[in-house]
Order: structure tokens, then sequence, then C-alpha cells
């Protein structure tokens, strides 16, 4: 059952209330903001807590209903937790909080894997998780509403390892300030061996000394085989190592985790590696020195049992024909 705007508003208060008060016994201002990511200007930091190795779960995708999540919707994660809690007083908006947020996290290094807001492709349930999955609201929250609110979640490559950022900014009109939940998840070190920052010189370098490299940074929707915007600079590197050095031939090799079925990761390996060649071709780079292949989740880099190792896994490899 929906719940009116003043009842909601009511819901609204409680949670931006205990939201910030997830470790009050430290009081306000004792902890720090994360090294990566500083707080909006005038922020207060009202709750802290960090976990040095722990398993974190976000929304990676709309939360319609929590009870019965779409697959992807949850993403699990492990390693170093970082929560903060912060509250903004004064004439600003979510929408001004997230900007900024959206700004610093782009120049930072941060790719965003899913952004939306409660009016728009959150779904129903990302309040209630987010919530009760801190428990920060006991005895639950209300499943059904429609508030400025807003969610980000992104991710940074790091020599060290996998960082990823998951950030809820929800308005408390009644006592004009706005409330910030932020959670910081450092993974495990990724593999060693792996081109960080895709140049054309590292790609020639790990080809030159091992006769395949892995790129990290040519990204897909889970169970889809469009390229997204983001990939660019990536594709960039490869096309310049490609059409500065006419001699070379590689393979294009898709590489899966194993979630889902061979039968299915070999079709969608084989779809991200063709759609690779095509994106290439349209940039100049000859067909005849690219040939396409999926090899789905048959050539781990890492262990499959945890998200860390399957995003090392996820990868598009070139390797020397």
């Amino acid at each position: 059952m929906r719940l009116s705007r003043l009842v909601f508003s009511r819901f609204l208060l409680v949670t931006c209330v205990v939201l910030v008060v997830v470790d009050a016994a430290h009081g306000a201002e004792v902890g720090k903001d994360h090294p990566l990511i500083s707080r909006f200007t005038g922020a207060t930091l009202e709750a802290f807590k960090t976990v040095e190795f722990d398993e974190a779960t976000v929304v990676a995708q709309p939360l319609p209903n929590l009870d019965k999540p779409a697959p992807g919707a949850l993403l699990k994660l492990e390693g170093r937790i970082s929560h903060n809690g912060y509250v903004i007083k004064g004439d600003k908006s979510a929408l001004e909080v997230m900007r900024n947020y959206e700004l610093a996290l782009a120049q930072g290094g941060f790719q965003t894997l899913f952004q939306c807001s409660e009016r728009a492709g959150c779904g129903e349930d990302i309040a209630r998780f987010i919530i009760n999955s801190h428990k920060m609201a006991p005895g639950g929250f209300p499943s059904s509403f429609n508030v400025n609110s807003r969610y980000i979640l992104a991710r940074r490559e790091t020599p060290q390892g996998l960082v990823h950022a998951a950030i809820y900014v929800m308005q408390d009109s009644s006592n004009n300030r706005v409330c910030v939940y932020q959670e910081v998840i450092e993974s495990k070190p990724m593999a060693t061996g792996q081109v960080q920052v895709a140049s054309a010189a590292a790609l020639k370098q790990g080809l030159d000394a091992e006769g395949k490299v892995a790129v990290y940074g040519i990204y897909f929707d889970s169970a889809a085989a469009d390229i997204k915007p983001e990939s660019k600079p990536t594709l960039d590197e490869m096309a310049r190592l490609l059409t500065n050095n006419k001699p070379m031939k590689v393979y294009i090799v898709g590489h899966t985790d194993n979630t889902g079925t061979l039968a299915a990761n070999l079709d969608l390996s084989q779809r991200r590696a063709d759609a690779v060649v095509k994106a290439l071709v349209g940039m100049k780079v000859d067909a005849a020195q690219l040939v396409p292949k999926g090899v789905a989740s048959l050539a781990p880099v890492a262990s499959n049992s945890a998200d860390s190792g399957r995003a090392k896994n996820r990868r598009v490899e070139l390797v020397l024909q």
C-alpha cells in the first residue's frame, strides 16, 4: 500500500535521522573523510564506521522489489569498507549535492556503473534496502515512496585493486537539510600484469613481453554486447596501437566470468569480441589485422568465487596471431 505524502514525509525525517547515527557513540566529527572522496562543502560528518575486511552489497540496477531482486540488481563486494554519514544544512538540494559528487567522482577517475533518482529509475525499494542492510532503521522501512533522493554507484581501477563508491543523497526539506550516506569498498589487489591505464605503448609492451595483454577499460552492461560510451579512451589507444603497427595481427578475445551457463557465455563473449572488432574497424583499423574470438570463462585469471575475481575475469585480451 502506498503512503500518503504526509505520512511519508514523517518517514523521511526519521530516515534522515537514523541514517546519520550509525555510530553515534563516537560523536560528530570524530571520524574523517575517505581519502578518495572529500565531503560536500559545509557538510558535517555525523557518523562513520570502517571495517578492514568484510562483505558489502550495493545496488547496481533498479530495485523495484527488494524481496525479488532481478539478477544483477545487487552486487556483492569484498574488502575494506568505509561508511560515512553526512548532514548538509541550509538551502541545498539533493540534486546540487549529487551533481557535485558526480563531478568529483569523474575527476577522480571513477566510472559510473549505475545512477538514478527516486522518481526516475531507482525502483521503490532502494531506500529500504540501504536503510535495512545497514541496520539504520529498526523495524524496517516503507517500501513505497516518491521523494527527491538520488543514488550513484561508481568504480575506479587502481594499482591496489578495485574501488567502488555507493552514494545515496536524500532531501529532508522539512528540516532544511540534505543527508548523504556514502559507502566505499576497496577490494583485494588485482592480479599483476594487467594494464591499468590502457596506453598504446603499454599495450605494445605487454604484447612484446608475453604475446598477449589484458585490457580493462572496455565496458558492457550485464549480459549485453553493446560497448558503453566510457570505453572510448581505451578503444582509442587500441586503435592507435594497431594503426601505428600495421604488420601486427591480433585476436580480439572476449572473456566472461562463470555466471550463467557456458553456452550463453560463449555466445556473449563472441558477440562482445565482434563488437570490439567492429568498433576498431570503424576507427580506421584494417579489418585484416583483427580476428574476434569469444572463450567465455575458459581462461580465468582469478577465482570466480568472489566479485573481485569475477571482475578480473571479465575482460578483453589482445593476443598476437
